[in-house]
């Protein structure tokens, strides 16, 4: 039998940087030299020279991979999965250091030597010889390299169960690889007989406030919805403004009512959510000209708890029916200011801004200009499937609908882009409170650690495809107006349903993810976690 090669704190980490030395930023070709690093790793542990049909490549549909390793116990049902995702997002932040991003040892030293460009709390982190810079050592490959640790703990005959590493790429943009996992994980419980009794992410805690010391685990994972609203104006010369409408003074106005709108806030006992925020707006002129833009979009960052799609949906429809009765407002009392000053109404109509969803105005088109127009009008928007992200796409697409149906402007529609992730929460299962009571006892009394249990990891992770609270039904209300779903976009919805396995996110303690300064207290992750790690498991596996 070889020698573990993967357990000692000076193995974990010279794993870990092995593994950030991967440059796998999401949609590059390192996300695929990610996967074939793990199974290469993987692939030195015994069990999996002996079993190579345990430890998996999966394609995902745009040629990435996923990684499964499985551990199976002869004649045993119980299995903890273990998820991880391997890409990092770019580097371009760290400046003339970039070039060491994915360096971590070197990173950490030069850093060093420039401490003092830095605040006082990245220099005492400098100073203390305890923390590892570089990009992923946070988030996630700290999480990756300690389920490495553990599932070739479990080849070695120390766990009483089965375990089921699964890491996947893309995690930073779309979850291409959670999504195209579901239906394996479904596929092997079938396969080999298994009971999954917990889904364990170890993604790294994150502050709730700046400052924030605390230690968390968590028992779900925050959802998140990406609702876009096309402005549809109204075209006129620059030099006749009242003539038209400006897209653009559209798009203000829903901003003024979505941006920070706390009433999109949702309260639990342990945490609330962060209201929505702009991720992204602009108008669609493609070039420029006098005539003014009379097409915008904008896209917004929504956070989901508790409450239900279908719920959130009548919210954002009403926001967008507030937005455009100011909008109404705003232009008539302009133009009675121009009527004051130009001696003579300005105006001969009132403006009117109607609000649709995008499933109301494809039905519109539908049923005004038959199947065929609507097929070729969509047909030329998939034929640069190959040169447009999805977010781009669900522009263009909509766009498309709302010149055919222009004469239904100006309108708001409203739509969703891609990503949606499912808010998830498992704390009132059996088993995650004894585990939570267990691992905050343990943690005080072993390591002198206090735990916080929150209900929602506030990251946003891939815990959200192992469930789904919502009925299929109410979902409708989502995937009607995804203009690309399923055309380059889905969530396998049903197999969700069908997995229904209680969460966990219990990871490391590092600082400023998706920043320069990203990094990762060597210590806690490689000796104190993974410890604890290994004692839920031990916990899991006895639980009846």
């Amino acid at each position: 039998m070889t020698q573990p090669i993967m357990q000692t704190k000076e193995q974990l980490v010279d794993l870990l940087c092995e593994l950030v030395e991967v440059k796998s930023v999401t949609g590059t070709h390192e996300e695929i030299d990610m996967a074939q690093k793990v199974v290469e790793k993987l692939g030195q542990i015994d069990y999996f020279k002996q079993n190579p049909n345990m430890l998996q490549l999966h394609p995902t549909e745009d040629g990435r991979f996923f990684v499964t390793a499985l551990h199976k116990k002869e004649n045993v049902k119980k299995t903890v999965i273990l998820i991880s995702h391997f890409d990092v997002v770019d580097v371009d932040d760290y400046g003339p250091l970039k070039e060491y991003a994915f360096n971590p040892k070197v990173l950490t030293e030069l850093m060093k030597q420039r401490k003092e460009e830095y605040d006082s709390r990245v220099r005492a982190d400098l100073e203390s010889g305890e923390w590892l810079f570089g990009r992923g050592t946070m988030d996630m490959k700290c999480g990756l390299t300690v389920h490495m640790s553990l599932i070739e703990q479990a080849c070695s005959g120390q766990f009483d169960g089965n375990l089921l590493l699964l890491t996947v790429p893309d995690e930073e943009v779309n979850s291409v690889g959670m999504r195209t996992a579901v239906p394996a994980l479904v596929k092997m419980a079938e396969t080999y007989d298994l009971e999954y009794e917990l889904v364990l992410n170890s993604e790294p805690i994150f502050s709730l406030y700046p400052g924030d010391e605390n230690h968390y685990i968590y028992t779900g994972s925050i959802g998140k919805l990406l609702p876009g609203f096309l402005c549809y104006g109204q075209e006129t010369h620059v030099g006749e403004p009242f003539s038209g409408l400006n897209a653009t003074l559209m798009s203000a106005m829903v901003a003024t009512e979505m941006e920070l709108n706390t009433s999109f806030c949702e309260m639990v006992p342990s945490q609330e959510s962060p209201p929505p925020t702009a991720q992204f707006q602009r108008d669609l002129k493609t070039d420029y000209s006098v005539q003014i833009p009379h097409r915008s979009v904008s896209l917004y960052n929504l956070l989901l708890m508790e409450r239900s799609v279908e719920k959130t949906v009548d919210m954002l429809l009403e926001t967008a029916g507030t937005a455009a009765r100011k909008i109404e407002d705003f232009y008539a009392g302009r133009a009675e200011q121009y009527t004051r000053l130009h001696g003579k109404e300005v105006v001969s109509k009132k403006v009117r801004v109607s609000v649709y969803t995008f499933d109301q105005l494809r039905s519109y088109a539908i049923s005004t200009f038959g199947k065929e127009r609507v097929q070729a009008l969509e047909g030329k928007v998939w034929m640069r499937k190959g040169e447009l992200g999805d977010r781009e796409l669900s522009i263009q697409l909509v766009d498309e609908y709302a010149i055919l149906c222009n004469e239904l402007g100006p309108m708001i529609v409203l739509f969703f882009a891609p990503p949606f992730y499912p808010a998830v929460e498992t704390s009132h299962q059996p088993i995650i409170q004894q585990l939570t009571k267990e691992m905050t006892d343990y943690a005080e009394r072993t390591h002198e650690t206090s735990f916080t249990s929150l209900q929602y990891f506030n990251g946003i992770s891939d815990l959200s495809y192992v469930g789904l609270k919502e009925e299929l039904s109410g979902i409708a209300a989502y995937t009607g107006n995804v203009p690309v779903w399923n055309v380059t976009y889905s969530i396998p919805f049903e197999e969700l349903k069908k997995l229904d396995v209680p969460v966990l996110n219990f990871g490391p303690v590092g600082r400023d993810a998706h920043q320069q300064t990203e990094r990762l207290h060597i210590d806690y992750a490689f000796v104190r976690l993974k410890d604890m790690l290994e004692h839920l498991l031990y916990t899991v596996y006895k639980t009846a």
